[in-house]
């Protein structure tokens, strides 16, 4: 490749990007904004072809998200700066996409709740349990994590929970909690945990109006599972 093409190669997303707007670019273009730079005989598109995948697949960006910072940097190309940057710019991305569905929805139904966390839960490698705080209408008071790497009646603390859900003046409560095998269907535990935290929101006067379970692009509410009995 001559120096003139290899350095249209590179300034192309950027022209794309301000010919057409940041819509037209493909996911290896847009990524290639981001690497910004390559190294010698590889441009920074190449370097992004290759963090996706050859064959670009529809879930190519979904295995980019669930990488960590150390999987990120064994790609020829990505350096820790770089692997940071891109696991920030992530980061953001599913924060702006939260407080999209934060603006536009009270979060009164399994679908709504589900929707809020997906993109982030179901690419996680190890369990985790998050609790999301509401009022008399549904809207997020506050979103907080409850545990990370095992999910078990000895690790979520019903105590914990309502601490928070009394200082934060929360009506109702909802956990969510991942499956990393991508199969949301509950556990002894799941229900047991459930019931635990039904019974202690009951004697505090704090609804636990859901617990949802998330997989692989699915979920179960075992509230609609009939599992959680509404006071």
């Amino acid at each position: 490749m001559s120096l003139v093409n290899e350095m249209a190669y590179y300034e192309q997303p950027y022209e794309k990007c301000r010919k057409y707007g940041a819509s037209a670019l493909t996911d290896t273009e847009l990524l290639a904004v981001f690497i910004r730079t390559g190294l010698k005989g590889k441009s920074c598109l190449l370097i992004a072809r290759e963090l996706l995948g050859e064959n670009e697949d529809e879930k190519a960006l979904l295995r980019i998200v669930s990488r960590s910072i150390e999987e990120l940097t064994k790609f020829d190309g990505i350096g820790e700066v770089k692997a940071i940057q891109l696991v920030c710019m992530l980061e953001l991305s599913k924060r702006l996409w939260r407080m999209n569905l934060n603006n536009a929805n009270v979060f009164t139904d399994p679908d709504s709740i589900a929707a809020y966390y997906m993109e982030e839960m179901r690419h996680l490698k190890t369990e985790s349990v998050r609790m999301m705080l509401l009022n008399t209408k549904g809207a997020l008071i506050k979103d907080l994590p409850v545990s990370t790497g095992t999910v078990n009646a000895s690790v979520v603390s019903p105590r914990e929970i309502f601490i928070n859900a009394l200082k934060y003046e929360a009506v109702n409560i909802a956990l969510v909690h991942n499956h990393p095998s991508g199969d949301p269907s509950p556990s002894a535990e799941d229900l047991k945990i459930t019931s635990e935290v039904e019974r202690a929101g009951e004697f505090m006067g704090i609804r636990l109006i859901d617990h949802i379970i998330i997989g692989d692009n699915r979920y179960v509410s075992l509230a609609r599972e009939g599992k959680i009995q509404l006071f």
